[in-house]
């Protein structure tokens, strides 16, 4: 368990400072929060998926060594629970959560979440969703405010919550098989991870742009 000083100097915006800290525990938690909670919208969950299973590979010198299953288990149930009690909370008024914030970023991801409801249709949005930072925690709610039927729901941000979790931790610990002694590295390597996680963001704001110069 982390010390009371640990906990301190826990950084919520790191993943490695996550990890060190709550490990298993950690990836459920920030998981739960930034796909079912409004206010989890600036957690990194792509970086830490991506750094726990980094720091699943046998051999590494540097941070916490963690379980690979334990962190699959983790990184599942919060993102699965986490994305339908967004839903559960966004049909019981998550439009009126939405309207009252301020946060411009909020209100930029309803907007983009909202664009790939009506885009994409129903499947395709919640899936794809998980992929886009902000639009990830935004959707949920919105789906439920918005009446997407919840059987289809649960079935769609399911498989787009397997997808991505699995997905990017898995990454992580094929990374770190396959490259000798990258914990030596693990800092650009989050911060990599980081910036290509922002990339869709960055390319729906520059088309949004575009179109409404048009």
């Amino acid at each position: 368990m982390p010390t009371h000083a640990a906990l301190l100097a826990v950084n919520p915006l790191d993943a490695s400072s996550l990890l060190s800290a709550f490990g298993a525990f950690g990836i459920a938690a920030v998981l739960f929060a930034e796909t079912g909670l409004l206010i989890g919208f600036f957690l990194p969950g792509d970086s830490l998926l991506f750094t726990a299973g980094l720091l699943c590979t046998p051999g590494l010198h540097s941070g916490p060594h963690l379980n690979l299953a334990q962190v699959l288990a983790a990184a599942l149930v919060g993102a699965l629970a986490g994305a339908q009690v967004g839903y559960l909370l966004g049909r019981r008024g998550g439009r009126t959560l939405l309207d009252r914030s301020a946060n411009r970023r909020l209100h930029d991801g309803a907007r983009r979440a909202e664009a790939l409801l009506s885009r994409y249709g129903h499947a395709k949005a919640i899936t794809l969703a998980r992929f886009v930072p902000v639009v990830r925690t935004v959707l949920n709610p919105l789906a439920g405010a918005l009446g997407v039927p919840a059987r289809t729901f649960t079935l769609w941000q399911a498989v787009g919550g397997t997808i991505w979790t699995v997905g990017l931790v898995l990454a992580g610990y094929a990374l770190g098989a396959t490259v000798p002694n990258i914990d030596r590295y693990l800092l650009p390597v989050i911060a990599v991870i980081v910036v290509v996680s922002l990339l869709p963001l960055l390319l729906e704001l520059r088309r949004s742009r575009s179109s409404r110069r048009r």
